[in-house]
């Protein structure tokens, strides 16, 4: 006989619950996410003899030290056999709860022969979508064993997934609603309904937290703290574009909101509006195909401000960070297509691209073949500057807001995929200033070529007066 010392939470007890195809519990730290994690595995194990289940951490020292000790402090002596070479616990009815780790895209190629019955990611938010979209096809059962495989995930905000997954699981519909997304095969024309959830996780939820841990939290600084306290998945660790405020798409408005949206203060996202013919209009471009390009229109205001009015992005809608496989000569057919008001009013558009599409070494550059040629209709590119921190620095600068609350940069609503995108970009792990090219960084490449094209002023931030050490500086303040 074997005891299971394990006191689930209620929201521990919606997750083993839960029967959509794909849930991610996520949120606050400290909500016993990793221990949702691996009791999930051990259940589903115990029930179903001869499952495999797969937990997959970005590393094996990760593994190690968090959801590899906790199987072993949760899980009775004795009901279980492990095996430190293989990182595997073979259980009493003959099913296999694997550790795995997946630190690259290139490492997911490592399980193209797996047969994975329960998939558990801890920290999600730590991978790539193509490694969770790649290790899900292994997703797979035999009839004999009459079981319905499934897809557990846990995860804190912040990190290079986080975009990518706040858009798949926590924007998508209401917290702890049960949605559905529908994909249709390529190959058999067959249409099949996936069932998801977001089940959000608080600290405060969890009674076997201490105080003092909650008191830890509370002193970090501000994205930290929201993040992992109270499971905001609009402020993280780490985050780039600290700036960024978008006052369209919040939740709940102030009438203080209300009348900063109508007179374009203090947010970034802004309401359509006419824009004047003889602004200047700007084009940039990041070429794409197996991952996505990226197309904004900018209008230049009296003022200096630039308003990104329109955007093309070439993205799989229903995977993230994946291209849609257009050739360059039909993305110059689509540029036009969407330029078509702007020729009919004789607008003209300084076009400003990547510098790379302009690499001859291997034949045609892409430029090339998105000119006019044989009689097709084509566009006309400058190379872009594509010195990456001093973009950065005008991205910064531009979204920087003015003392009255006016920023350099808006951008209208209909940009939903700038809105997406640039908040969740999180910082480089291996260049510290720098952008995590990991991340869905597109649209970021693109915007930093106009910047660069059309630079404005840094502006000098006061910073508070150096104060030296003086032993005596509190006799001196009664003098």
């Amino acid at each position: 006989m074997y005891t299971i010392e394990y006191d689930p939470t209620p929201k521990q007890r919606m997750f083993h619950a839960a029967d959509a195809d794909e849930v991610l519990y996520g949120g606050a730290a400290g909500g016993g996410k990793s221990k949702a994690i691996v009791m999930d595995a051990f259940f589903r194990c115990i029930k179903y003899p001869e499952t495999h289940a797969y937990i997959f951490r970005r590393t094996y020292g990760e593994l190690e030290d968090t959801i590899i000790k906790e199987a072993k402090d949760s899980y009775p002596q004795g009901i279980y056999k492990y095996n430190g070479g293989r990182h595997e616990m073979t259980l009493l009815n003959g099913s296999v709860i694997h550790f795995r780790h997946c630190s690259s895209v290139s490492d997911m190629y490592n399980y193209k022969g797996a047969e994975i019955q329960w998939l558990y990611f801890d920290e999600l938010t730590t991978f790539e979508y193509e490694i969770y979209d790649f290790i899900k096809t292994r997703l797979r059962a035999k009839k004999s064993l009459k079981i319905v495989p499934c897809i557990r995930s846990a995860s804190n905000p912040g990190d290079v997934g986080h975009g990518w997954v706040k858009k798949m699981f926590v924007d998508a519909a209401p917290h702890m609603q049960v949605f559905k997304r529908e994909m249709v095969s390529a190959a058999s024309r067959k249409k099949k309904v996936y069932r998801l959830q977001y089940i959000p996780s608080l600290l405060t939820e969890n009674p076997h937290v201490s105080d003092d841990y909650i008191f830890q939290l509370e002193s970090k600084p501000k994205a930290l703290r929201d993040a992992l306290l109270y499971g905001n998945w609009d402020a993280f660790e780490g985050q780039v574009f600290l700036e960024w405020q978008d006052l369209i798409n919040k939740n709940v408005h102030t009438q203080e909101d209300l009348d900063n949206i109508a007179a374009k203060r203090w947010t970034h996202v802004v309401r359509p509006f006419p824009i004047p013919h003889n602004w200047p209009r700007y084009m940039s471009f990041d070429f794409g195909y197996s991952k996505p390009f990226s197309v904004g229109w900018f209008a230049i205001g009296p003022d200096g401000c630039a308003y990104r009015y329109k955007e093309w992005y070439g993205c799989e809608s229903a995977r993230p960070n994946t291209g849609i496989l257009f050739t360059p000569r039909q993305i110059a057919e689509g540029i036009l297509e969407r330029e078509e008001e702007e020729t009919k009013n004789n607008i003209v558009i300084d076009r400003i691209a990547d510098p790379s599409i302009f690499d001859r070494s291997r034949g045609d550059s892409v430029a090339q073949q998105m000119e006019p040629l044989g009689g097709k209709r084509g566009v006309y590119f400058r190379p872009g500057d594509n010195t990456r921190l001093p973009g950065k620095a005008q991205v910064h600068e531009r979204l920087r807001f003015s003392e009255e609350g006016y920023p350099m940069l808006q951008v209208f609503d209909n940009c939903k995929d700038f809105i997406r995108t640039l908040p969740n970009l999180p910082y480089s792990l291996t260049k510290v200033e720098d952008v995590n090219t990991d991340a869905e960084d597109h649209i970021y490449d693109e915007v930093r070529y106009f910047c660069m094209a059309r630079p404005v002023p840094l502006r000098h931030v006061e910073s508070a007066p150096k104060l030296s050490y003086d032993p005596f500086r509190r006799y001196r303040s009664h003098e």
